[in-house]
């Protein structure tokens, strides 16, 4: 925010070629900072009793405590909801605006949402999973040319085979007429070796599909730190 003799002006008030709307309409978001973005996203500054702050002042704050905008991005909802000038609406907002970058990053290194490998898969899927902090598990479901024709996530929490049945996943891809199958699991610990019960039940699961004749192409284990493929290990 600029100061002046009689206090504050809002951006609204700043010299055009200042305010961070206009400089990107001008000449491209590639010219503006990092501040100046998340600025745009937070849209309104905040009203305090004692010192005003304007969206560009929010954001510069917000990137002075966190290294990475990563970071921020790994942020809950309600970390971001609790900080000075933040508030529900603009940790909203802030949300919204990674999960669109994370969504398009994964549109980007996809193939139109079909799949030639398991490397495929994974740099599809990495930017959606391997930032989340509670454990899924998902199925994804593909046509005989291999392209997604529904994705369902059939768990949250730690994978055991209580919470992953057999059964209830078979019915999901028989309804959806699923020529294979991949199914898909995040590691939060970072680390994508398989656990003794991820080695279980993918062998359940695969013995089921088995039967019904639909193919699973392979299980994903997402992390922080890179994939594991079980079909890359042969373990499928």
């Amino acid at each position: 925010m600029i100061k002046t003799e009689t206090g504050y002006l809002s951006i609204k008030n700043w010299p055009e070629d200042e305010r961070p709307r206009e400089k990107l309409i001008k000449a491209g978001s590639v010219s503006l900072t990092n501040s100046e973005l998340l600025a745009i996203v937070l849209r309104t500054g905040f009203g305090g009793p004692t010192r005003k702050q304007s969206a560009l002042d929010l954001a510069k704050n917000l990137l002075s405590q966190y290294e990475h905008l990563n970071d921020i991005s790994e942020l809950e909802v309600t970390e971001l909801a609790e900080m000075k000038g933040i508030g529900w609406a603009k940790a909203a907002q802030i949300m919204a605006s990674f999960e669109l970058g994370k969504r398009m990053a994964a549109e980007r290194n996809g193939s139109n949402i079909s799949f030639r490998c398991s490397e495929e898969v994974a740099n599809y899927y990495i930017p959606l999973l391997k930032d989340l902090k509670n454990e899924q598990f998902r199925l994804v479901m593909l046509n005989i040319k291999n392209k997604i024709i529904r994705e369902v996530m059939i768990s949250q929490g730690s994978l055991t085979s209580s919470i992953v049945h057999p059964r209830e996943v078979l019915k999901i891809a028989i309804k959806a007429s699923a020529a294979s199958v991949i199914f898909l699991h995040n590691h939060p610990s970072g680390d994508p070796e398989p656990s003794i019960d991820d080695i279980e039940i993918t062998n359940r699961l695969c013995k089921s599909f088995s039967i019904i004749g639909i193919n699973v192409l392979d299980h994903l284990i997402i992390a922080e730190n890179g994939y594991f493929s079980f079909k890359q290990k042969n373990m499928l």
